[in-house]
């Protein structure tokens, strides 16, 4: 049946982050084999559409499936591809897309709630997002209280340079008034 050489089948295949033209697919390789790559094969259920994924050079167990029906019912196989070829298709996956109107699923899979593993993520990502505005805004604050330290810093020295050559010609020049000082009355 199968080539010696050849890896195994993917196991685990799940589909998650079920959406109205999208899902995400997902599977495990068997430990110890050479996996160099996947091939996927999408079919919509009625036979209106099929598309083969195929990759290689890559270590990904998981892949976006895009631009797919909605409220559809559709059939996924993954395959590994290794150093000498492909291994059998791995058990058929049927999953359902969301209409657009669809928040939640109306049935939850064997895995829970679809819907909210992708929500999970999303979030992650926007924390994310938030981690690094905050840092930019605190290098921001940062470089705008260094200037300000040196731009002290330099007023500090230009004044204090001002008053240092202003000191020594005060000393040698003459007074304005006559040396006799105030005016006495006799």
């Amino acid at each position: 049946l199968a080539h010696p050489d050849r890896p195994p089948s993917p196991v685990n295949v799940t589909v998650t982050q079920l959406k109205a033209n999208s899902a995400t697919v997902s599977w495990d390789v068997p430990e110890g084999d050479v996996v160099i790559g996947y091939a996927i094969l999408q079919q919509r259920q009625d036979g209106q559409m099929q598309r083969f994924i195929r990759e290689v050079n890559t270590t990904n167990r998981a892949c976006v499936l895009w631009d797919l029906a909605e409220d559809a019912d559709y059939i996924i196989q993954v395959q590994s591809i290794g150093l000498y070829g492909e291994s059998q298709a791995s058990k058929r996956v049927h999953f359902r897309t969301l209409k657009e109107t669809d928040r939640l699923p109306s049935n939850s899979s064997n895995q829970g709630d679809i819907t909210m593993e992708g929500l999970d993520k999303d979030r992650q990502l926007q924390t994310g997002e938030i981690i690094i505005i905050v840092a930019v805004l605190l290098m921001w604050a940062a470089v705008i209280a260094l200037f300000c330290r040196q731009y002290d810093i330099i007023k500090d020295n230009d004044s204090n340079n001002n008053k240092e050559k202003t000191k020594p010609s005060s000393e040698h020049s003459t007074p304005e008034r006559p040396s006799g000082g105030l005016l006495r009355s006799k």
